[in-house]
């Protein structure tokens, strides 16, 4: 009964807290007006990050939103992106960056949210009614990685420089550098760089935070100019770093005691005291390790026990042939496992180590076969029947020579 209560109270607080919500969101519509001509402002991310796209206008009078997407403008196939609610809720750790958009997006208060962002989710996104209305529009890029630009500055290594044309000019913008990766040891930390075009011969429909700049996959672009901005990549900034560890609390003086008197006997774990999960995979096969609760913006960082695989070595396309790499969406990445593969990987998350993966590499022993087993009755079979037939070429030959010798003697008889 008190369970059923307490559930009804927690229930009836989240309604509070939305309601809430979409009070203060009815503010900041109260202040912003919609345009009269709707335009497209434009915005760029990477490949397998996860967005939000706020609704920034609509009348008072509308209480929900329905998000569509269209490939090109005025195109007749548009996605419609909505339950009707408002309240779909996604779990973003059980999202595949190969899943169709439809499952990988949420609306919260009006804001659409698309998770792990892929090639094409580029496009157009409006807000409005389900009659069709429309209040506010998206240009959004979606720049790949496969054919992204790293410099390691430690190693003297440039960001790439300004392609300037006749016409337009294309550089890099960069965001801020992410936290250190690692703390009280050498670390290092990633600087994103996204790929931008500037012209004056720009779509004046699209908004821009800078007159003339647009990111290179906007739609704003024109179309001649369209494969000219693939000469240029996005990049990313590899530098080394070192921070502090947060101070933790100092255990009590007994449990300080008990903890010398383990490492005197030689028993103190060397793991740390993160929460470890269990992995057994077969030889040969692959696995993908996610560090939890980490996007592809975070400063991530990967351990093999007590080794540091720092991206200046185990970064994606650093070394050809490469088993062992981390790939640009923070994904640690073990190809055709071996048995020194077994160990502990651990992972940091914005300078905080948090998890473990014990990985077992597991080797079935080979069992003996028996003359009854299928296999074993096939390659006997196949045996009887290849010997059977060489043993009838044998005879085949030697008749058709003894005939040869009889004929040729009755011949010359």
């Amino acid at each position: 009964m008190l369970g059923l209560l307490g559930a009804t109270i927690l229930l009836s607080l989240v309604d509070v807290l939305q309601a809430f919500a979409i009070e203060k969101k009815g503010d900041v519509f109260k202040k912003t007006a919609c345009p009269a001509f709707l335009i497209f402002e434009n915005v760029a991310y990477l490949a397998d990050m996860t967005f939000e796209l706020p609704c920034k206008c609509k009348p008072e009078e509308a209480s929900s939103v329905v998000w569509y997407f269209q490939k090109n403008l005025h195109s007749h196939e548009t996605t419609v992106l909505t339950d009707f609610n408002g309240t779909v809720v996604v779990d973003s750790s059980h999202v595949r960056a190969g899943s169709d958009l439809l499952k990988r997006f949420s609306i919260r208060v009006f804001s659409l949210i698309v998770f792990r962002a892929q090639l094409g989710d580029s496009g157009h996104y409006l807000c409005g009614t389900k009659e069709g209305l429309f209040f506010y529009g998206y240009d959004v890029d979606v720049q790949p990685t496969k054919q992204i630009a790293v410099a390691f500055l430690d190693k003297d290594q440039h960001v790439q420089e300004d392609y300037a044309g006749k016409e337009f000019t294309l550089f890099t913008t960069f965001w801020d550098w992410s936290g250190c990766d690692r703390c009280g040891v050498r670390g290092e930390q990633r600087r994103i760089g996204l790929c931008y075009v500037q012209s004056a011969r720009l779509k004046p429909r699209y908004r821009t935070a800078l007159p003339n700049v647009t990111s290179c996959g906007s739609s704003a672009v024109p179309a001649p100019f369209q494969r000219l901005t693939r000469l240029r990549s996005p990049e990313v900034a590899i530098r080394s770093c070192l921070a502090p560890c947060p101070e933790r609390e100092i255990p009590k003086e007994g449990v300080q005691s008990i903890s010398n008197i383990i490492y005197k006997l030689g028993e103190k774990p060397e793991l740390p005291r993160v929460p470890i999960q269990y992995h057994r995979q077969p030889p040969r096969s692959d696995l993908v390790i996610r560090c939890p609760g980490a996007r592809p913006e975070h400063a991530v960082a990967w351990d093999k026990g007590s080794v540091r695989l720092y991206r200046s070595r185990y970064l994606l396309g650093v070394r050809k042939h490469m088993r062992l790499f981390i790939d640009h969406g923070n994904h640690l990445h073990l190809q055709r496992l071996r048995r020194r593969d077994k160990a502990t990987y651990f992972c940091w998350r914005q300078g905080e180590l948090v998890a473990g993966f014990q990985l077992t590499v597991t080797f079935q022993p080979r069992r003996q076969r028996s003359p009854a087993d299928p296999e074993s009755v096939f390659v006997m079979r196949a045996v009887g029947i290849s010997f059977a037939i060489i043993v009838g070429i044998f005879f085949l030959i030697h008749l058709s020579h003894w005939s040869s010798q009889v004929f040729g003697k009755v011949a010359k008889s």
